[in-house]
């Protein structure tokens, strides 16, 4: 499957995702439930297993989470001693970042910036002991959970194409040399994300995956989520 296969769907419109996270605003306000999980606690437990392995702490990574939305993933690098001014998400739903902070005043997580940002139009900020080139902030590690799934899901823009297949030209724009990106999706396996991240145009590599429980099924064998990462 690429993404010109995927049909449009509710979960790919920003209408779907604010009236998600205001519920879950809502929620918090009212029972202080932070929200849900997106994949499990396993897998998120897996990507900062990773990440504490290929981008440890100790470097003092500048570090992007792109759809951040509750912020889990960013709270959970936070209590694995990564510095929270290094870290940044960012979602287009105003009320996930709303969110997302709101949870942070509960969790020590005050200094992690949360930012209203369009990934595929609009660059984000820069924090202050990041690098810039070429006027835009590059970062050392770019995370994904779940968000390049939802952009698949969106209107064919125009010209007939998915708008995630701007997708990966706006991460290669957006890593230092050496940067990685670390992705995970349901919606696409390793080798259709292989295909679409590293390619000659974006200039990635691919660098490891993370190894989730499989099943198998029809003589086939598989697993529900790929977390694949790739190098600039």
């Amino acid at each position: 499957m690429n993404t010109a296969d995927l049909q449009p769907s509710k979960l790919g419109t920003k209408e779907h995702w604010d009236n998600v996270y205001g519920e879950e605003l809502a929620n918090f306000e009212e029972i202080g439930d932070e929200g849900e999980i997106w994949f499990g606690i396993e897998v998120l437990e897996k990507m900062i297993e990773w990440v504490e392995e290929y981008a440890p702490a100790s470097s003092a990574p500048s570090i992007l989470e792109v759809g951040s939305g509750n912020g889990t993933l960013l709270f959970g690098l936070l209590d694995a001693g990564y510095d929270a001014s290094l870290l940044l998400g960012i979602d287009y739903s105003t009320d996930a970042v709303n969110l997302a902070k709101r949870v942070a005043t509960t969790r020590g997580g005050d200094g992690i910036s949360f930012y209203e940002s369009d990934f595929l139009n609009n660059d984000p900020p820069k924090l202050e002991r990041m690098d810039s080139q070429e006027g835009i902030a590059v970062w050392d590690l770019l995370l994904d959970k779940g968000t390049y799934d939802a952009i698949a899901l969106g209107e064919k823009e125009e010209t007939g194409k998915s708008p995630a297949e701007r997708y990966p030209a706006r991460v290669a724009r957006l890593l230092k040399q050496g940067g990685r990106f670390l992705i995970t999706s349901c919606n696409f396996t390793e080798d259709e994300l292989k295909a679409s991240f590293a390619t000659p145009e974006t200039g990635l590599i691919y660098h490891s995956r993370i190894q989730h429980p499989t099943f198998s099924f029809g003589g086939h064998s598989g697993s529900v989520v790929s977390s694949v990462a790739f190098e600039k």
